[in-house]
């Protein structure tokens, strides 16, 4: 070890003091080929077939790494809540300078305290009907608002913007935030659900985080979320940690996603495709209405050229050519019948004409009015009386002096004198 002599100590640095520290644990004979027994947290397999993960117990945790060439020997992958027993030993990784238990052997032993509450709480939610399928709702096929509950400052919200944002730029987007873990975060969860819920400005809800450890998860296990994501009457996704991450939420929510990232493409439709749907759309209808249209007129022209309407045409024209004949023949006789009339009518007006009095006043006759009407006989004149002469070309006031009235042929056979 290089070191630089003061008069206060060594000064080392930070590399020489990791590895230091990580000499002083390789060489403790105590911390080699150590056997530990806790519950698995935080599993993950890395693509190179390293393992990485923590046992815990109630009251710490120690991180563990299990390399390819030990993992090979295990018959089944271990997983978050179980019990195991690993062999190994301690040493410091000195890049970080965190101390980490190097697996060389791990035995499982059974189900941890924390999965085992795990599947005690999901046995009595799914006994009493809320995972029950009839009960899920169909999410929106084109939300107006997408709601996401949350912490405003964790991956998935970023996660969530950036997928919505890519497929349906304008896609209104509310979040609602709250504590992802830790103490008080499942009443946070809970409650905004149930604000969300009785707002009613979303269409549809994402609910959930990024990945972590079974307890980093556990407020998305709790009874209350459930029953909060149960009652709520917005269609819900939980989209909690990895794919491979299960949690209550996920079996309660309308639809379960693998991640954050994927719950936003299923809540959000990409807005390119659904354009061309609708401009193919419209052009298929376009299309299939022309051609309906062009279908049926020739349908329409075929039966016109057909024998079925000929004959009825035919006959037709034959009636056509009756009505024509009847029609000349009605008015002829009608004409025949107006000459006839019209004939009849001048007799009967020369007739008119010469009874006409007039007539008889150009023969130098003259008539005789009294205010009454025209005097017909000598007895309906009085002596004294005021008449009028008409005459061919006037007429004359007259003033009865006297009345002789004569016999038919013209003797006298009174004289009536008014006084």
């Amino acid at each position: 070890m290089i070191a630089m002599r003061r008069d206060t100590g060594y000064v080392l640095s930070v590399t020489q003091l990791n590895e230091y520290v990580n000499g002083l644990l390789r060489r403790d004979v105590l911390l080699q080929g150590l056997q530990v027994r806790g519950e698995v947290s935080g599993f993950k397999r890395h693509s190179s077939g390293h393992l990485y993960f923590s046992i815990k117990d109630a009251g710490a945790l120690v991180r563990c790494v299990m390399f390819r060439q030990n993992a090979v020997s295990l018959s089944a992958l271990p997983k978050d809540g179980e019990q195991v027993t690993v062999s190994g030993s301690v040493s410091l990784y000195v890049k970080d300078g965190q101390y980490q238990f190097y697996v060389t052997r791990l035995q499982r032993e059974g189900r941890g305290d924390l999965y085992r509450r795990f599947l005690e709480s999901k046995e009595a939610l799914e006994a009493e009907g809320l995972f029950a399928q009839e009960h899920k709702q169909k999410l929106p096929l084109l939300p107006r608002c997408l709601g996401v509950i949350t912490s405003p400052t964790g991956a998935a919200i970023q996660d969530i913007l950036h997928i919505a944002r890519r497929r349906f730029p304008r896609m209104n987007i509310l979040l609602y935030p709250v504590r992802v873990q830790g103490e008080g975060a499942a009443e946070e969860i809970t409650q905004g659900i149930r604000d969300m819920d009785r707002l009613g400005r979303a269409d549809v809800l994402i609910i959930g985080r990024g990945g972590g450890s079974l307890e980093d998860l556990w407020a998305f296990n709790e009874e209350c979320v459930a029953r909060a994501i149960y009652a709520c009457k917005i269609p819900t996704v939980s989209a909690v940690g990895h794919e491979t991450d299960f949690s209550i939420a996920d079996f309660v929510a309308d639809l379960r996603a693998p991640t954050p990232s994927a719950a936003a493409e299923l809540c959000v439709p990409e807005y390119a495709r659904l354009k061309g749907e609708i401009l193919g759309a419209e052009q298929s209808i376009r299309a299939s209405a022309h051609n309906r249209l062009l279908g049926l007129k020739q349908e329409l022209d075929a039966l016109a050229a057909s024998g079925a309407f000929s004959l009825p045409k035919h006959r037709i024209d034959l009636l056509r050519g009756e009505v024509e004949r009847l029609q000349t023949f009605m008015q002829g006789c009608a004409k025949g019948e107006l000459l006839g009339a019209y004939g009849s009518l001048e007799g009967l007006c020369a007739r008119l004409e010469e009874m006409n009095p007039r007539r008889v006043l150009q023969r130098g006759y003259a008539m005789v009015k009294l205010p009454q009407g025209y005097v017909g006989s000598a007895r309906d004149l009085r002596q004294g009386a005021h008449a009028q002469l008409i005459l061919q070309d006037g007429q004359a006031d007259i003033l009865i002096e006297r009345v002789e009235e004569t016999g038919e042929y013209g003797s006298s056979k009174e004289e009536r004198t008014h006084i």
